[in-house]
């Protein structure tokens, strides 16, 4: 199976891009978009969660309503640092998810992703997971998180992030074609730091002011 990317191309989602692409976007502004933009992704990732019926009582009669079924349990992998700002948005439309942090750093000569830091929850196996992180770049880091992921054989992987390259996405999808890819925007190219292009800077770096 060869998974797809999925661009979320909402009219919001991409005015909200473009002001966090600006240089003059100040750090607080910055951290706001991501929280909404989060969110607003977050409705497309979770589009296929299942439903359950209940019956309930409202002011005017009794109905079949649905509500999220309980047997689909999620969790939300932040790569640090900053996928954290997309984790606190979807945290903020599922607070019932569960959270896995994966500390990676990007060696500034081969690109290739180290980790420093792990921690899922013990029962991961029985979970749908969400990776987040807001740079799909080189790809090594999302291919080195998938990698430690499906050690511990979740239900599901889906990866979700802001922006995406062409470079990236095809090396994520060498090494995990099951995996599905939801961003708002795929941009041109890499350069030759590994930075997308025209992308938005370092998001982690402008997420927490330490430019």
């Amino acid at each position: 199976m060869t998974a797809e990317v999925t661009v979320i191309d909402h009219p919001l989602i991409q005015h909200k891009l473009t002001l966090m692409r600006q240089t003059q976007t100040s750090t607080a502004k910055f951290r706001q978009l991501l929280k909404e933009i989060g969110m607003l992704l977050a409705y497309e990732v979770t589009r296929d969660l299942p439903l359950k019926y209940e019956l309930i009582e409202t002011p005017i009669a009794q109905m079949n309503a649905p509500m999220l079924a309980a047997s689909k349990k999620m969790v939300v992998v932040s790569i640090m640092r900053a996928g954290q700002g997309l984790l606190d948005a979807i945290l903020e439309l599922i607070p019932s998810a569960r959270v896995g942090h994966i500390g990676l750093y990007r060696d500034p000569t081969t690109h290739m992703a180290i980790e420093y830091y792990f921690k899922v929850p013990l029962d991961i196996e029985q979970r749908d997971v969400l990776i987040v992180d807001p740079m799909l770049a080189t790809g090594n880091s999302a291919v080195a998180a998938v990698d430690r992921l499906k050690e511990l054989h979740p239900q599901s992987i889906k990866f979700l992030c802001l922006l995406a390259a062409p470079e990236g996405i095809e090396y994520f999808h060498q090494q995990h074609p099951d995996v599905q890819i939801y961003t708002a925007a795929v941009d041109e190219c890499l350069d030759e730091r590994g930075y997308i292009v025209p992308g938005l800077g370092d998001a982690g770096d402008r997420l927490y002011g330490t430019l």
